[in-house]
């Protein structure tokens, strides 16, 4: 009996712990579940304001009319909602949610096709700027990059009259962001002996159309030298060239500027403080020319003679007539560009190391042009 009492007892015992088991196992999951929805629900806002900000961001591109990915974004949100492991009660929830989303979806999209197209990509611009090391170089070439830096579509072909590249012109273009090729272009030493005036730029010119001629397709180029000022209206009638376009110019000889003459809308000749028996008496600032007209021209390029190259480049664009240049700036009637010449310096005077020793002088002198001692 007692053994009986004994497992009998035992056996009930057994069986109550089992019930209590099987309650606290039923809490335990509901309450699991409930937290597993819950933490689902968590899950699904989060993607909900994730889902939002994407449409948002997305939107607010310009190229997002180029680029129709929202469905990507569309997709991971009903498969997330279709995926939640919710009961019966909250299916109706999960539906809802679809339907919100698909509701959302729609009127973003609506908002998206109503975007006006993208504006067409503007018609290129290459800057031929012929440099040479020098004090006023880098401050030149900076004060030139802060105005090409408003200018779209633009490709900056910075060519050095010297044997390598100066170090602080290659971090200046870097740093500058613009597009730009950083090119070589050594005077030849037979022009470098003559005695007298020097065919200074000539070589970087040309170094610059073989570059246009290997690398360009379509666009506008101009001669940008570095010691001119120029109006960002004059990058606007540039690229606007179909032909040969031309323009006046400020600043230039005692006469104060060249210019195309033009009456009743039509050239009749020059205006320039020196002719010098030039058929194109005008200044290298004064015109731009297409690129597609200059692939029409091989042999097109610029002499070595001081005084005639702009004369020089010009008649070898022909055959052209004088009624084909197009006459810009309102038909030579505003000063878009200015010859205004920085005025020369000296190198600097080698700097004192014992003296500035451990200075910020030293970091500075490093930056401008100092005299080299070491010449005879």
């Amino acid at each position: 009996m007692r053994s009986f009492e004994g497992g009998g007892g035992k056996g009930v015992n057994n069986e109550g712990c089992e019930e209590s088991d099987s309650i606290l196992h039923l809490v335990r999951s509901a309450h699991m579940r409930t937290h597993h929805q819950r933490s689902w629900l968590l899950v699904l806002a989060v993607l909900s304001v994730l889902f939002l900000f994407f449409y948002q961001t997305h939107l607010s591109r310009p190229e997002a009319a180029d680029r129709p990915c929202v469905t990507e974004a569309e997709l991971l949100i009903r498969t997330t909602v279709e995926r939640l492991p919710l009961n019966k009660l909250m299916d109706v929830e999960r539906n809802r949610l679809g339907q919100l989303f698909t509701q959302l979806s729609d009127e973003l999209s609506t908002r998206n096709s109503a975007r006006p197209p993208p504006p067409p990509p503007v018609r290129p611009i290459y800057i031929i700027t012929p440099t040479y090391p020098r004090p006023e170089q880098v401050p030149e070439l900076i004060r030139m990059s802060q105005t090409l830096l408003h200018v779209k579509g633009v490709h900056w072909l910075v060519v050095e009259d010297a044997e390598k590249r100066t170090e602080s012109v290659t971090r200046l273009l870097a740093r500058s962001g613009i597009s730009h090729d950083h090119l070589l272009a050594p005077m030849p030493d037979k022009y470098k002996a003559k005695k007298g005036a020097k065919p200074r730029g000539v070589s970087n010119r040309n170094r610059g159309l073989s570059w246009l001629r290997a690398n360009a397709t379509t666009g506008v180029f101009f001669f940008a030298d570095d010691d001119n000022t120029y109006d960002l209206r004059l990058f606007e009638e540039l690229r606007s060239v179909r032909v040969l376009g031309m323009w006046p110019v400020g600043l230039v000889t005692y006469t104060g500027l060249s210019s195309p003459v033009v009456k009743g809308g039509k050239l009749t000749g020059f205006y320039d403080g020196w002719v010098g028996g030039r058929q194109f008496p005008v200044d290298m600032a004064g015109f731009g020319v297409s690129v597609d007209f200059l692939m029409q021209r091989p042999g097109a390029e610029m002499p070595y003679r001081p005084g005639y190259e702009e004369d020089g480049f010009l008649k070898s664009l022909k055959p052209f007539d004088l009624s084909e240049i197009e006459l810009k700036a309102d038909n030579c009637t505003k000063i878009l560009v200015w010859h205004t010449q920085t005025k020369k310096n000296k190198p600097a005077k080698p700097l004192n190391m014992t003296k500035f020793a451990n200075s910020n002088i030293g970091q500075l002198n490093l930056q401008i042009t100092v005299e080299d001692t070491r010449r005879p």
